[in-house]
């Protein structure tokens, strides 16, 4: 549960910037009333990514067995991707993405008079929301296919509703967030779930018998701390942790962790001292500017 609840607040906090950022520049440019236009942009991003979710998992269930194994390591495969790219993203783009978002805003306003402004505005808000959406769908499925109880969409929903919480709190003022500090934490976190779900499509397609190499068993913990106690159970949940794990598991876990957290420090390093970055920030979130645009929605 603890997993898709932070990843869903992750990306919902991020899709919440988003559309706070354009809602409050709106506001503060006098163009209140393009606001429910943003709101149709959300709604029909939100669309896309269910539609996209429920159909792949339709497709799932439609496959034999090994197939079926073959296509859970690919979408495993693409949420790594995904994950990875996201955080790595958001690092490159926080400290411009609140300037970037408010000329994209004038473009769509500007180029597209009469009611093309909100068409424009619409497809911009749309294509910004459906990325953080699809990248939250891939990873759910990867997730739900390696738990099959209520836990993990328990959690997934409950992170969706705090982000939904905490990013009106930061639009209204309410809430003060140290946004650099939040990404950075997740950030780790989530390349930590990433190497799991790495390991884990190894496993799929060995069982969909397209990888049969590095199949030796490095170590064998079954009778010190297996996977249904606990302890097994909640470090396989965070980490993916296996009691008896073969070398190709292994290699690509501590491979993949060890050049995702390096590159993803030595990113980090110059904004240790450049303090919050005012580009992620919703209005009162970071920095005096953004707290009048608060203040003014």
């Amino acid at each position: 549960m603890l997993i898709p609840f932070l990843i869903m607040l992750r990306e919902g906090i991020e899709a919440a910037l988003i559309v706070g950022i354009i809602a409050s520049y709106l506001v503060q440019s006098g163009r209140r009333h393009l606001i429910p236009v943003v709101w149709i942009g959300v709604l029909l991003a939100a669309a896309l990514s269910l539609f996209a979710g429920a159909a792949l998992q339709w497709l799932s269930a439609e496959f034999p067995q090994k197939q079926q194994e073959f296509f859970e390591g690919v979408v495993g495969l693409v949420a790594v991707a995904m994950l990875t790219s996201m955080v790595f993203w958001m690092k490159k783009s926080a400290r411009t993405l609140k300037r970037r978002l408010q000329d994209s805003v004038e473009h769509a306003v500007h180029d597209h008079p009469g009611s093309g402004q909100g068409w424009a505005l619409i497809g911009m808000v749309f294509l910004a929301v459906a990325r953080e959406g699809l990248e939250s769908i891939f990873f759910l499925l990867a997730i739900f296919q390696q738990s099959r109880d209520w836990a993990a969409p328990l959690g997934a929903l409950a992170g969706i509703l705090v982000s939904i919480l905490i990013g009106y709190g930061l639009y209204s003022g309410g809430i003060r967030l140290d946004l650099r500090r939040f990404f950075r934490l997740t950030g780790m976190f989530i390349l930590l779930v990433a190497a799991g779900l790495l390991a884990g499509v190894l496993r799929k397609f060995h069982e969909a018998g397209v990888w049969n190499h590095l199949q030796q068993v490095v170590f064998d913990l079954n009778d010190t701390l297996p996977m249904d106690s606990p302890l097994g159970t909640v470090l396989s949940s965070l980490f993916g942790y296996q009691a008896a794990p073969v070398l190709g598991e292994v290699i690509a876990y501590v491979v993949f962790l060890a050049i995702s957290l390096a590159c993803f420090l030595r990113a980090s390093a110059p904004d240790t001292s450049a303090g919050a970055p005012t580009g992620t920030a919703m209005p009162a979130a970071t920095s005096p500017a953004t707290s009048s645009t608060a203040s003014h929605a």
